[in-house]
């Protein structure tokens, strides 16, 4: 099955994706790091439950990667905005198979972390980057539940889409995210609900 594991801020440059994050949510990111294998570097935040936000963007001192970054960050622009959700699954191999739209798999690392992922050809998710990007974890304790908790909770994220019910009907016999909803409308996009000590925000 599916299960939420974070969402993804996107950014012309990292600070961009870092600023637009702490003046919504009304706190500073935490430290992230470097991935040598698409070229980005990132930052994070602990949400409740046990789910995380993540900053990212194309990392200027790193070299390009053979092929495309994933996230579809090659042919990102605008502002910087909630652009990805990124589901964990128990087999990347299955999950895979399951659902071949998903990507090649790609296993990563960083920092002691260690993972795989489904990343398509182009790095672009199918439904206009609203599907989600599958991840599984190779370590015991995975960031979502290892980052510093923020007081804040997630209470709702919302993938919209023109064809959000098409992209609900592919991703239903294996979801099990009972905080992800799909709305129809013109223009895809995410919106997170949150709650935290000072009252709701969102992204």
């Amino acid at each position: 099955m599916l299960e939420l594991d974070h969402i993804a801020v996107l950014g012309g440059t990292l600070a961009e994706a870092v600023t637009h994050v702490e003046a919504a949510l009304g706190l500073p990111m935490g430290a992230g790091g470097r991935h040598a294998r698409y070229g980005t570097h990132n930052r994070l935040i602990g949400l409740a439950p046990q789910v995380y936000l993540e900053a990212i963007a194309i990392d200027p001192q790193a070299p390009a990667p053979d092929d495309a970054r994933w996230f579809g960050l090659d042919s990102f622009d605008g502002p910087a905005r909630l652009d990805k959700w990124i589901a964990r699954v128990p087999d990347i191999d299955a999950a895979i198979a399951a659902l071949p739209m998903a990507g090649r798999r790609v296993d990563l690392e960083r920092d002691g972390l260690r993972w795989s992922m489904a990343v398509p050809e182009d790095g672009r998710q199918p439904f206009d980057g609203m599907f989600p990007a599958l991840i599984q974890w190779h370590v015991a304790i995975p960031p979502g539940r290892s980052l510093p908790a923020s007081g804040l909770v997630l209470e709702q994220l919302v993938v919209v889409h023109p064809e959000a019910p098409a992209l609900a009907a592919v991703l239903a016999p294996h979801l099990a995210a009972p905080l992800v909803s799909f709305q129809t409308a013109s223009r895809p996009g995410l919106r997170a609900s949150l709650s935290g000590p000072e009252g709701p925000c969102q992204l």
